[in-house]
């Protein structure tokens, strides 16, 4: 196990500690902030390294295979600051402070959620100006199966551990869905990730009201769940920002909660996860010990056969990521998909994005999702993380960011609805 990975564990189980209590309070980040830390030299990497261990900073974005100038961003507590600046300015290394005061974020980011603009009488209350709470979502998701009946089904595929619905949508214009090529969609694995769940309903609200797109219902059927962790979705809105996990019980009185993306079974509890249930990249008790989990799993594997395509949303690095995350392989087709990849990321225009295996431009993540589907034989699987700015992404970037992902999705979407089924 590489230091990355060690510091990786050691310090999420900090961050969690210090900041993520089991009281009903929310918690908050006031003079918390982010720096961004360049190396630009082996030693001062190793530097940098064993400064994020002494200290305990959260890892935000960090690069196993760490090259010379790849930034670090950590998030540094107040408590903390004056000792790192002092530690990186006596060894002369760079540093920019790329959010002064994370609260002051936090409570900026979603400023027309509660807006008097919203029309009480309209049917739903989705829009893409903000980043809506799970009964939002699920109005709309409601919303579009009453008023499309022909294309559009809500399927309830099971319950969270604090028993809420785990919803999957259909779209199709098939006389026999279930019958073509299936392109799977899914956002808000980890909690605090709010631009995918708006991502993925602004996909669906394309698919569906936006008859310009009627061309990507021709021969394919979608399955998009907008919302795989709906308790630790809104853990995150309710008490803390920075939620990263499942709300399950671990045994721990104050760390609950499962990575639910180092949950399946396929390489679990390998590399990239983490034995201590107070880690936000914890592996849980056993592969599927979640119920999201074993529901995700147990409808996907259901569809298999039809599933061309699968992408999984996350964010943040703008990358997309192709199997293995396990260690550094390479599944037999990885050319034939890369290249279908590098093709998508060429339509990207506002923001630009990298394309290789997780370990190349990340790091090793045993037991993820996507490792997974591509081992119960999905082709074309794919992990995008979104826009680099942060976690805490502004509200103004969810259409920007959206608009910019649709051309890259229409490139996907042709190529699958060519593969017999």
């Amino acid at each position: 196990m590489s230091l990355l990975f060690t510091l990786l564990v050691l310090t999420c189980a900090f961050v969690v500690d210090q900041v993520s209590t089991e009281e009903d309070k929310a918690v908050s980040y006031s003079g918390y902030q982010v720096w961004r830390i360049t190396a630009l030299s082996k030693e001062e990497h190793q530097a940098v390294l064993k400064m994020i261990e002494h200290f305990g900073l959260e890892l935000w974005r960090w690069q196993e295979s760490q090259t010379i100038n790849t930034p670090i961003d950590v998030l540094v507590p107040p408590q903390s600051q004056i000792k790192v600046k002092q530690q990186l300015d006596e060894a002369n290394i760079s540093f920019v402070v790329k959010v002064a005061d994370l609260q002051e974020d936090i409570n900026d980011e979603n400023p027309n959620l509660n807006a008097s603009s919203y029309n009480t009488k309209a049917a739903h209350r989705m829009d893409w100006m903000s980043y809506h709470r799970l009964d939002d979502i699920y109005g709309y998701l409601n919303y579009l199966a009453d008023t499309y009946p022909n294309i559009v089904q809500l399927i309830n595929i099971g319950a969270s551990y604090e028993n809420r619905t785990l919803y999957v949508v259909r779209i199709s214009n098939s006389s026999k869905p279930d019958t073509q090529p299936a392109v799977w969609i899914d956002g808000g694995f980890h909690a605090r990730e709010w631009i995918t769940h708006a991502l993925a309903t602004y996909i669906i609200q394309q698919l569906v009201e936006e008859p310009a797109n009627a061309k990507l219902l021709f021969n394919i059927d979608w399955y998009i769940m907008p919302v795989v962790n709906p308790d630790g979705y809104e853990y995150s809105h309710v008490i803390n920002r920075l939620w990263r996990r499942s709300r399950s019980n671990t045994g721990s009185r104050r760390c609950q909660g499962v990575d639910l993306n180092r949950n399946f079974d396929f390489k679990w509890g390998g590399p990239g996860s983490s034995n201590n249930p107070c880690a936000d990249t914890f592996k849980g008790s056993k592969a599927f010990s979640e119920p999201e989990a074993v529901a995700y799993s147990k409808f996907i594997k259901s569809k298999s056969n039809q599933i061309k395509l699968y992408l999984s949303l996350h964010s943040y690095g703008q990358l997309i990521l192709l199997p293995w995350g396990y260690e550094r392989e390479y599944p037999s087709d990885y050319n034939e998909t890369l290249a279908l990849a590098n093709l998508a990321a060429s339509k990207f225009r506002a923001f630009s994005y990298r394309v290789g295996t997780t370990v190349d431009l990340l790091y090793r993540a045993s037991g993820n999702s996507a490792d997974w589907a591509k081992s119960i034989g999905i082709k074309y699987v794919y992990t995008v993380e979104l826009p680099i700015r942060g976690f805490v992404l502004p509200a103004s970037f969810i259409l920007p960011v959206s608009k910019d992902f649709f051309p890259a999705l229409d490139v996907l979407a042709s190529k699958i609805s060519t593969i017999p089924h």
